[in-house]
């Protein structure tokens, strides 16, 4: 072959690009990417990766052949034979997953027709040895790496197998990161420009932004002195902050601050705002836009959001879309799931990202909405991220669990923590509502009591419920659920927002409200994180602690009003459930104990007695369930069921203008358009229920594995899906 050994052609100019540029291109990514500890090993490791394509039927492939060549295996079986133990081990599941994904471990029984590594490795390979010709390979301390991997496992066999698990995801991310980037840049596919933020001058706009407030009222004073013991602290050193703040002191703007502190100190290179509903992204991002200007340009990552519309100009959009795909960005927001989702993948597309979380600052907003039971992987890959990857995290909440204790008993015992508010006296200024349990009531007396009060707010645990006390309700009435799509929710929410404003304007003191302007607001828990709203009254169905007290932050959250009250209740009557929730029988007993369950005490008992109760849930979804040995660690099937939202829910599209119209055109006849695109206009229903619209011939996939609603008569831009067609009197 002459001695020209090909990597890759590019298709508009023909250039080849050889084996051996490709590699040493790799491994120096792999190296520059990767932590101190790992350099040496992330760059043999991208010297061997594609050493599989010196394979004399590769370059056959790659000028023309119909043949099919496995190549990603034989630096596998080189990682094998040239680093020993586990030094060697970790490469083999990178290098071998490095298109395909890492694979499942196996066992030493498993056969060649088996995908998982043990199966893999014993297939046969063409000799491929001629790299040694081309390539050097680096020796990667074993010793060193060794102390690196035992560190701080003490005994525990479960934490050994679990931090091996994240250093091999991380490797892989670097690994698979240095090689696409390196691939495109050859093949043409790299040209988009980077996003930019000076955090230097984001923190001058923060900094003025919050001197500006003017501090009469003693709810304003209290807020600032609160931000102030934060902002006390940004030379303290820590892996993971707390910053307990009640909803109402401005929290979103001082973790935006306290984190520009610590990257601007410490020399960071990204910040992560990490968020638990897409619902919530809309409102961080706009404050944060807003806020910054052109001083910062924001990756919005969430599968709600699309750069493909006419807000951003196409440098902008290209190189947000390039940035979304490893998070090569300096300030980044992201929904938990795709987060948590990028750590725990199995698959170059999402563990692509993993690298780029080193070095950072992690702000997780409403930080006790981190799923139970993935509370502990969830907890072990942060310790891990600020441990070993010099970051250092944020944990932002209004109703703070005991981090401390549960990352002690659930992730590494010896987490650095600090907390960021040590007096909490201040707190009692920021309660704004008196909590009332009203016990049992029908639906019927519930309206009534809630149409008494100039706005209204009932949130209810099922969509169900809240689209019957919707039909019930007379009046000026408002519904929200996922029932109905995000434009549906979007709109009806500037609604309210504006009908509020005019009520308020109209009758400041909210005293002899004709009936005819009261307005009704009936919602599911979609309504409690993220939506700033302010009513007079608000009614919780019983659920967990946090989320009543989330409820209780849209009544008089201005603090305007002496008198406001958050009323509790459960159904009496055919809404009634057969059975409550564990969180909201906690509840009901803590009711029964404290005159106010928004106290700390309160708070701390909740999530005392929900953990406890919750340990062996909390437990079940670790790696570590059903593996004994690093050499059979489950990758694959892991991230194939790690799912830390409910999946019993799925998406169907209702289209609702001709823009959406025409996307579900395309999707019918071409089986693919952008996901994203279509989010717009989705809503949320159960496996059951989507199955009964097919059956119903309402909804239709055409194969592509996106449903859409097909029938426009199963919906209402009020009420969302229905599960039967409207009736209609034809006369």
């Amino acid at each position: 072959m002459n001695g020209l050994y090909k990597a890759h052609i590019n298709e508009k100019t023909a250039a080849v690009q050889t084996i051996k540029e490709h590699s040493e291109n790799t491994a120096r990514l792999c190296a520059q990417f990767a932590v101190p500890p790992l350099k040496d090993l992330m760059c043999a490791m991208g010297m061997l990766h594609d050493i599989g394509k010196y394979q004399p039927s590769f370059q056959k492939r790659i000028d023309g052949a119909s043949v099919q060549v496995e190549h990603s295996i034989c630096g596998a079986l080189e990682a094998k034979k040239q680093y020993t133990d586990v030094l060697g081990l970790l490469m083999e599941y990178c290098i071998a997953g490095h298109h395909s994904g890492i694979p499942d471990g196996g066992a030493y029984n498993d056969t060649p027709d088996q995908s998982t590594l043990c199966g893999r490795l014993k297939r046969d390979t063409e000799d491929y040895s001629i790299y040694r010709e081309e390539l050097s390979l680096s020796c990667p301390d074993r010793q060193a790496f060794l102390q690196y991997l035992l560190k701080d496992c003490g005994q525990d066999q479960s934490l050994l197998i679990d931090k091996f698990a994240f250093l091999t995801r991380y490797c892989f991310s670097c690994l698979t990161d240095a090689d696409s980037l390196d691939t495109a840049a050859f093949c043409g596919g790299n040209a988009a420009g980077k996003l930019n933020a000076d955090f230097h001058d984001c923190l001058e706009k923060v900094t003025a932004r919050l001197d500006s407030f003017v501090c009469s009222t003693r709810l304003q004073k209290a807020r600032a002195l609160l931000q102030k013991q934060v902002f006390e602290k940004t030379e303290q050193d820590a892996e993971i902050y707390l910053m307990n703040m009640p909803t109402g002191s401005g929290k979103t703007l001082c973790s935006v601050k306290f984190a520009l502190e610590r990257a601007v100190r410490k020399e960071k290179k990204r910040i992560i705002y990490v968020i638990p509903y897409n619902s919530i992204i809309d409102q961080t991002a706009d404050v944060l836009e807003s806020l910054f200007g052109k001083e910062a340009q924001i990756l919005r990552h969430q599968s709600t959001f699309s750069y493909d519309g006419d807000d951003y100009d196409e440098d902008y959009r290209q190189a947000a879309k390039c940035a979304s795909e490893n998070w090569d960005a300096p300030l980044i927001i992201t929904t938990a799931v795709q987060f948590f989702e990028s750590i725990y993948a199995n698959k170059r597309g999402k563990l692509r990202k993993l690298h780029h979380m080193a070095d950072s600052i992690l702000v997780f907003d409403e930080a006790h909405l981190m799923p139970v039971e993935y509370l502990q992987p969830c907890l072990r890959a942060i310790a891990y991220i600020t441990r070993y990857l010099n970051s250092e995290a944020v944990f932002l909440t209004a109703t703070m669990p005991d981090f401390a204790g549960l990352m002690k008993q659930y992730a590494l015992p010896d987490s650095s923590m600090k907390e960021l508010i040590t007096d909490i006296s201040l707190f009692s200024e920021f309660k704004k509502c008196r909590y009332v349990h009203l016990g049992e009531m029908p639906e019927e007396t519930l309206l009534q009591k809630a149409v008494q009060y100039p706005s209204s707010l009932l949130i209810v645990n099922r969509k169900a419920a809240a689209r019957k006390l919707y039909q019930m309700c007379a009046g000026r009435k408002y519904h929200l659920s996922t029932y109905m799509t995000s434009l549906d929710r979007k709109r009806v929410l500037k609604e309210i927002k504006e009908e509020l404003q005019r009520l308020e304007k109209e009758f400041p003191d909210g005293a002899e409200v004709p009936e005819e302007r009261r307005i009704t607001i009936i919602s599911t828990s979609l309504i409690e994180a993220g939506v700033d709203l302010d009513v007079h009254a608000v009614f919780r169905e019983l659920t967990g602690l946090d989320s009543i007290l989330q409820a209780g932050g849209r009544c008089n959250r201005e603090g305007k009003r002496t008198d406001a009250e958050v009323f509790i209740f459960e159904f009496a009557g055919d809404l009634k459930k057969t059975f409550g929730s564990e969180q909201g029988n906690i509840v009901k007993g803590m009711l029964a104990r404290y005159e106010d369950i928004s106290c700390q005490e309160s708070i701390g008992e909740y999530y005392d007695r929900l953990f406890r109760m919750k340990s062996e849930e909390i437990q079940k979804n670790t790696i570590t369930q059903e593996c004994t040995h690093i050499q059979s660690i489950p990758f694959r099937t892991y991230a194939e069921h790690f799912e830390p939202i409910d999946a019993k829910t799925v998406s169907l599209v209702v289209p609702q203008d001709d823009k959406s119209r025409e996307l579900v055109k395309k999707l019918q006849y071409t089986g693919a358009v952008p996901e994203r695109e279509l989010q717009l206009y989705a809503c949320s229903v159960y496996r059951w229920e989507l199955d009964d619209l097919v059956r119903q011939h309402a909804a239709e996939d055409w194969g592509s594995g996106i449903c859409c609603l097909t029938n426009p008569d199963y919906y209402d831009k009020d009420t969302g899906i229905s599960f039967e067609a409207a009736d209609y009197l034809i006369e």
